[in-house]
């Protein structure tokens, strides 16, 4: 090394004076589960380069906002963080779903610094080297073994797949992300071993359709240390059901071979949870959306479930007012509801999104006023069944994961709700609880979507 250069590297790292600040970055982050762990990634590179993070936008030496472009409501709500990031910044990072839409935000925003797609993370930090050259010093770790989470210490989402190879028709993911693209079995159990490690009880599998996990990968083996793991979607939980932490699995389309993840439920392995977006019921709804129809086969295999496993809880999505729909239509759907009696249940109305199909079904579309008739009609009937179904558990013990705790009190989760958008159960108890303890806990009461209860 030439004398210059050694002067140089001992007064300053890439090119900065040694002991300079780290130049700061303000991070956004919108949209489901699956884009938040698309910041996580983000969000670990910058600290990685020694970039810090701040929640402020006004002095930071860019703002990188992750958006939501699924809905026009999500992109309305991107587009607002845009604007409020830009009044106050002047180097805007735009990335995520409706950065694929370049054009329709450079008409609202013609002076932004860089828009990106989603999972492109080689552009966002290209966008951020120019914006800001990375002051890094070797010598330090910044990172710790599991990386930067944005979700509490206890729990994480694992995601083990991108892009999706359904074409529903009111969907634009696979245009905005792809078809399915999944990860190596190892690389998922590496990531899961590495976060137990970290004090991680609650491990959020998710993807676009998880139970589509391996496919693309004809279920091709990978080794972990000393042995071969399918991506097979049931022996991918299998082996996230031997790490001895909850694992919880989300957007679980009803292909035939969930029948085998039930028998873990079963068994104890994974938590006795399905999320399944069911999206309808009425055989000519479905049929507009291009999803499966055959709801009455989907009723006899609900009850061969929870004939399996009694303390299964089933959680689903429905989009209510599709083009089309009619009172019939929904109706059928109330029915099945009534039938199916899914403990957690959520609803949208819908919303037409561009460039996604249904635009150009030649569907009627449903009146605002009456979708939101139909919207109280449904969250009615969802709320009384929940009300029945958590009635069913006062008297019973169950296992909570604490997700808040005071001195004498505590607020968890039981193994049949998820964090965020299930219900709560609100704890007494005589000792202090810590968060992320898992309790046993005696069900006093229960409301529409929450238990009371005491710890044991």
């Amino acid at each position: 090394m030439a004398p210059d250069q050694t002067k140089k590297s001992a007064a300053s790292v890439n090119g900065a004076p040694r002991g300079a600040p780290a130049p700061k970055i303000s991070f956004v982050s919108l949209g489901c589960p699956k884009a938040l762990v698309d910041s996580e990634q983000i969000l670990n590179r910058l600290r990685a380069e020694g970039y810090e993070l701040t929640r402020t936008h006004q002095g930071a030496a860019a703002v990188i906002v992750n958006t939501c472009g699924f809905l026009d409501s999500a992109k309305a709500e991107s587009l607002a963080a845009i604007g409020a990031a830009a009044a106050e910044n002047g180097k805007i990072i735009v990335t995520g779903c409706m950065g694929a839409e370049q054009d329709s935000i450079r008409a609202k925003f013609p002076d932004l610094f860089w828009i990106t797609g989603p999972q492109d993370f080689d552009s966002v930090m290209e966008a951020v080297h120019t914006a800001v050259a990375p002051l890094h010093n070797p010598l330090f770790d910044l990172l710790p073994p599991q990386g930067i989470k944005l979700t509490p210490r206890h729990y994480a989402y694992l995601k083990i797949s991108e892009g999706c190879n359904n074409r529903c028709s009111f969907c634009i993911i696979p245009k905005l992300r792809g078809d399915l693209v999944s990860r190596p079995a190892a690389d998922v159990l590496r990531e899961a071993e590495t976060l137990v490690a970290a004090g991680v009880k609650e491990l959020l599998v998710i993807s676009q359709d998880t139970g589509a996990y391996g496919l693309d990968l004809k279920y091709a083996e990978s080794r972990l240390r000393d042995r071969a793991i399918r991506a097979k979607f049931v022996d991918l939980a299998r082996e996230l059901g031997s790490l001895g932490v909850w694992a919880r699995l989300h957007y679980v389309y009803p292909y035939p071979h969930v029948d085998d993840v039930i028998e873990l439920m079963a068994e104890g392995k994974i938590l006795p949870y399905l999320d399944i977006p069911f999206q309808h019921a009425s055989p000519s709804v479905l049929r507009a959306m291009k999803r499966p129809g055959d709801q009455e086969k989907t009723l006899e295999r609900i009850g061969k479930w929870r004939a399996l496993c009694p303390d299964l809880t089933l959680r689903s999505t429905f989009i209510l007012g599709f083009p089309g729909e009619t009172e019939e239509d929904f109706q059928f759907l109330l029915d099945w509801l009534a039938e199916a009696k899914l403990d957690r249940v959520g609803a949208f109305k819908y919303e037409p999104v561009e460039g996604a199909p249904a635009n150009d079904l030649g569907l009627a579309p449903v009146d605002p006023q009456l979708q939101e008739i139909r919207y109280r009609r449904f969250m009615e009937l969802s709320r009384a069944i929940s009300a029945r179904r958590l009635k069913d558990k006062v008297g019973k013990r169950m296992s909570v994961i604490v997700d808040q705790a005071t001195a004498r009190s505590a607020e968890g989760r039981t193994k049949g709700d998820a964090p965020e958008i299930d219900g709560k159960v609100h704890i007494a108890s005589r000792r202090p609880l810590r968060v992320g303890e898992i309790v046993t806990v005696k069900i006093d009461s229960s409301d529409a979507y929450d238990l009371h209860a005491t710890a044991v």
